[in-house]
C-alpha cells in the first residue's frame, strides 16, 4: 500500500480560458482531515475540483492523491476516491436499485451490505425514481453511493447548498463519522463557510483563480482579528496591516491578519474575533482596499 502524508497535494496548478484563470494553485490537504476550500461563486473552485478528477487538463503543474501522481495513476486513483456534486449524476429514470448495479460493476470493493445500510438510514427508496426525489433526498443518494466502495478520499463541490439546515447537519454528522477512520480523508468545497467553521480542520481560500490563504482552521480565525473604530483613528493604522477595510456612516471595521499586532500596535482599539464568512469577504475586497 502506498504511503502518504497528504490525501492531497497540488503544486503550480495552472488552467488558462479566455475569460478566466487558474493561477498556479498550490495546497495540500493532510490525511486522516477535512479541509473547507472556500471562495465565492466563479473563484475557481470547481475548476480545481475538476482538474483533481481528471475532468479537465491543466495546462500546467501537478497533483497527486493518496501518494500516487495523477497522470501517471488516474485510474487506480480513482478506484480510491469517490465525488459528490451538487448536481445529481444519476439519470432521472433510475432509482436506488439501479444505482446500485451500476456502481458495482464499476468498483471492485463495492460493499452491497453497506449501500443497503445507508438506505435504512437516509430513509432512501429503493425503487422510487431519482426523478421525484427531493434535493436532500437525492444527496443522501449520492452520499451513499460515494460511501460504499471503500473510498480513501471524498471530494465534494458545493454538496450542501440547497439544503435546508436540516438536512446539512445530518450530512455533516455523516460526513464526521467517516473520518473517524484515520486513513480517509475529505476535500469539501463550499460557499457556505458556517458548515465550514463546524467540521473542517483546515481551509484553504480562493479567490480569482488564485490562493489568498490556506492553513489550519483554528489558526486562521485565532490570526485575523477586525477593528472597529471611528474613521478618525482609522486613518492611523498603517496601510500595509490592512487586509481591506468596510467603512460605513458610523465607523470602519478593518481586518488585519496578525493579532499579536493588533495586541501590541494597535492595544487602544477594540479587536474582536471574525468568522470565515467575514474573513472570505475582506479578503474578497482587498484589491479595493476599502468597501462599504
Amino acid at each position: 500500500m502506498t504511503e502518504y502524508e497528504n490525501a492531497i497535494e497540488i503544486s503550480g496548478l495552472t488552467k488558462k480560458y479566455d475569460t478566466f484563470t487558474l493561477d498556479s494553485v498550490s495546497f495540500n490537504v493532510p490525511k486522516g482531515s477535512i479541509m473547507g476550500f472556500i471562495g465565492q461563486n466563479g473563484a475557481g473552485k470547481t475548476t480545481t475540483i475538476n482538474s483533481l478528477l481528471g475532468i479537465i487538463k491543466p495546462d500546467a503543474g501537478t497533483v497527486n492523491m493518496l501518494g500516487m501522481n495523477i497522470a501517471d495513476h488516474e485510474e487506480d486513483i480513482k478506484k480510491q476516491i469517490a465525488a459528490v456534486f451538487d448536481e445529481n449524476p444519476f439519470n432521472d429514470c433510475f432509482n436506488a436499485k439501479q444505482v446500485e448495479m451500476i456502481m458495482r460493476d464499476i468498483y471492485e470493493e463495492w460493499n452491497s451490505e453497506k449501500y443497503h445500510a445507508y438506505l435504512e438510514e437516509f430513509e432512501l427508496p429503493l425503487k422510487k425514481n431519482i426523478g421525484s426525489l427531493s434535493k436532500g433526498m437525492k444527496m443522501k443518494l449520492q452520499i451513499a453511493a460515494a460511501l460504499s466502495h471503500n473510498a480513501k478520499l471524498l471530494i465534494m463541490d458545493e454538496a450542501t447548498t440547497g439544503l435546508d439546515p436540516v438536512v446539512r447537519n445530518e450530512i455533516l454528522d455523516i460526513f464526521l463519522d467517516y473520518l473517524q477512520d484515520e486513513d480517509h480523508s475529505i476535500l469539501m468545497s463550499s460557499h457556505i463557510t458556517t458548515d465550514l467553521e463546524k467540521i473542517a480542520d483546515s481551509v484553504t481560500f480562493i479567490d480569482r483563480g488564485r490562493i489568498t490563504l490556506t492553513g489550519y482552521k483554528d489558526d486562521v480565525l485565532e490570526d485575523h482579528r477586525v477593528i472597529k473604530c471611528s474613521k478618525s483613528d482609522y486613518k492611523g493604522i498603517d496601510s500595509e496591516d490592512i487586509i481591506s477595510a468596510r467603512l460605513t456612516d458610523f465607523g470602519a471595521e478593518v481586518m488585519i491578519a496578525d493579532s499579536t499586532l493588533c495586541r501590541t500596535k494597535y492595544s487602544g482599539l477594540t479587536a474582536d474575533p471574525t468568522t470565515l464568512e467575514e474573513i472570505m469577504l475582506f479578503y474578497v475586497n482587498r484589491r479595493k482596499k476599502e468597501w462599504s
